[in-house]
């Protein structure tokens, strides 16, 4: 882990920081300002290496600014099961802090190199004593993004309570195809992944994607998928 704390980095970046949902409505030349009075830090982490750690105690919540990470759960003989992927621009530990949650019950593993930006929570949600002109607006985007995450969960959870591997597969990728507005879509898995991601053997879930491309029920390439027809069942997920 590298520490970095140039004001010029957090400059160079404002495009990506003011995509995040926290800092909605806020102007990128109030951004900076706002940065500071929020007391954040930089960090930049290598390929594998645990931006948090599961046990650990979340006093920050982080927004990512380079690369792409992972949240995880591990179970005590190391299986691992992705609860999300993280971007650019996106906030995450924003629950558990929240909640006052005393050990975090989730790891974040870095997929590359990744560099977070990290804010101490009890300044997002205390009194500004600057009277910062946006300050206050941050509680409300907290609360939004927060109700966003609780939905986005919920409809983790309708792909992973389906009986067999082929409605979850198809679950998820009816949602993918409404999020993206088409049938032919790219999602941010390989196959490996989104069997961690699904809650499925890796074999069983290659195996089936064979089946329902003979089917005629999806191309693949991949992580590039087509829906070739209306699946009975999944018309309720996709309009989710």
């Amino acid at each position: 882990m590298v520490c970095m704390k140039s004001p010029l980095y957090l400059q160079q970046n404002l495009p990506t920081l003011t995509r995040c949902d926290l800092f909605k409505g806020v102007a990128a030349e109030q951004l900076l300002a706002l940065l500071d009075c929020l007391g954040t830090r930089v960090r930049s982490y290598h390929k594998g290496e645990f931006i948090l750690r599961a046990g650990e105690c979340g006093e920050s919540v982080g927004v990512l600014i380079e690369g792409s990470a992972d949240v995880i759960r591990e179970d005590f003989w190391g299986n691992r099961a992705i609860i999300a992927r993280l971007l650019p621009a996106d906030l995450f530990a924003e629950a558990f802090v929240c909640a006052g949650v005393e050990r975090l019950p989730v790891s974040v593993v870095s997929l590359n190199t990744t560099t977070v930006l990290f804010l101490d929570f009890k300044r997002i949600i205390g009194v500004c004593s600057a009277a910062c002109a946006f300050h206050s607006s941050l509680i409300g985007n907290m609360l939004r993004v927060l109700a966003s995450k609780n939905v986005n969960l919920t409809r983790k959870l309708e792909d992973l309570t389906q009986r067999s591997t082929r409605e979850k597969l198809l679950s998820y990728l009816s949602r993918q195809a409404a999020g993206a507005g088409r049938a032919s879509f790219a999602i941010p898995f390989n196959r490996r992944e989104l069997a961690d991601y699904l809650g499925v053997d890796r074999s069983a879930l290659s195996a089936e994607m064979s089946r329902m491309r003979d089917a005629g029920l999806i191309r693949y390439r991949k992580n590039h998928f087509e829906l070739l027809q209306a699946v009975p069942g999944t018309e309720a997920a996709a309009g989710a």
